[in-house]
């Protein structure tokens, strides 16, 4: 039985150009990487990378109702968020599992854009479409309307500053505007997966390869280099943030993914998962089962997800991501660990790697946070 074949974004050509390893994710053929994908890392985290997303999902919610649906169908409260704004959010089941993480940009007053993870793209537009019924609001899929192409690192607000007219000083973190960069009408939001200062440039799929090699060509004083997603993993394990099918997925609530904060109960009406995301914050705030928690190795063995995490030779939670950290030039993780054992200082913890019980330091989430 033949599978079906990869989708390409806009810039495939051009990715196979720079001869860049390419990879099956989530059905999309992306860049792994172009060369180093430590020095794709480094240039993120001291000058700026460019990065293609245009796998990532994008959902139009518009009409009168487009709030009062959002508020319903997800935890968070995107009504209150204003015009130009965005916000970090989640989908869940009804038993308070998670479908996917989230950010949601309002647009205008009845629009808002929301942006899955490839990965679960059909399962959060088909979700938006079953709990829309009785609203006055539509679903819309846009995933073949946009490219995305995200420009992060300290550098990145000069070099689009060089091809914009938009205030990018007045525009804030988690929030958008519409402008034009290089000449391409885009969405330019403020934000990204990495921990640096950087954008996201929402543009039409036959305008993508134009502001990329725009980019590229204004980034080139500043070092600008192409970037992968094999760095972009590296860059958001360092900045603690959690990715879909490793820290999150529906075996899990927000609660017990430490994130117990984007669900907003105060907000007005019901919403799907209320009552066992209620039971779930209960149950983290009394005796939470296991935490996630960040672990930075003593050795230089990578510990790996589905690793077990133990303390006297038993088990007591499993590693989600595991990679070596060029930043802080050691192996780290995150993992769910039994609460008794994820204070930041404990020693004595362990990583089974390949039957070797290597010595690793429960710390505190990030690991590397930004000098504003």
């Amino acid at each position: 039985m033949s599978s079906s074949p990869l989708r390409r974004t806009a810039l495939d050509a051009l990715h196979r150009s720079l001869g860049a390893t390419m990879t099956d994710f989530a059905g999309w053929d992306m860049p792994l990487r172009y060369g180093s994908e430590r020095d794709e890392h480094v240039a993120v985290r001291t000058k700026v990378g460019l990065f293609d997303l245009s796998h990532m999902g994008e959902i139009a919610v518009t009409g009168p109702q487009a709030d009062r649906l959002l508020n319903y169908a997800l935890v968070g409260d995107l009504a209150s968020v204003g015009v130009g704004r965005a916000r970090y959010t989640m989908i869940c089941q009804e038993d308070g599992g998670i479908l996917d993480d989230l950010i949601v940009y309002r647009l205008r007053e009845q629009e808002y854009m929301v942006v899955a993870n490839a990965s679960n793209a059909q399962v959060v537009l088909d979700a938006l479409v079953e709990r829309s019924a009785g609203f006055d609001a539509e679903v819309r899929d846009d995933r073949d309307a946009y490219a995305l192409i995200a420009v992060q690192g300290p550098e990145s607000s000069g070099i689009l500053k060089s091809l914009t007219d938009a205030d990018l000083d007045g525009l804030k973190y988690y929030a958008g505007l519409p402008g034009t960069v290089a000449g391409v009408p885009a969405l330019i939001a403020r934000t990204g997966y990495t921990g640096e200062d950087g954008f996201e440039l929402f543009v039409a799929p036959s305008d993508a390869e134009k502001l990329w090699q725009a980019l590229t060509e204004a980034g080139a004083p500043a070092g600008l280099i192409p970037c992968g997603l094999s760095c972009r993993d590296t860059l958001r394990l360092e900045a603690g943030m959690p990715l879909y099918g490793h820290e999150l997925g529906t075996s899990l609530t927000p609660f017990d993914a430490g994130l117990g904060r984007v669900v907003k109960f105060a907000k007005e009406g019901d919403f799907v998962g209320r009552e066992a995301l209620q039971e779930a914050a209960a149950r983290a705030e009394e005796n939470p089962p296991r935490v996630l928690v960040g672990l930075v190795a003593e050795g230089r063995r990578v510990p790996r997800a589905g690793y077990a995490v133990v303390v006297g030779g038993e088990p007591v939670g499993e590693v989600t991501s595991g990679a070596p950290s060029p930043t802080l030039g050691k192996p780290i993780a995150m993992a769910y660990v039994d609460a008794a054992h994820a204070a930041p200082g404990t020693t004595g913890v362990g990583v089974d790697i390949r039957g070797n019980h290597e010595p690793y330091e429960v710390v505190a989430l990030p690991f590397y946070r930004r000098q504003k």
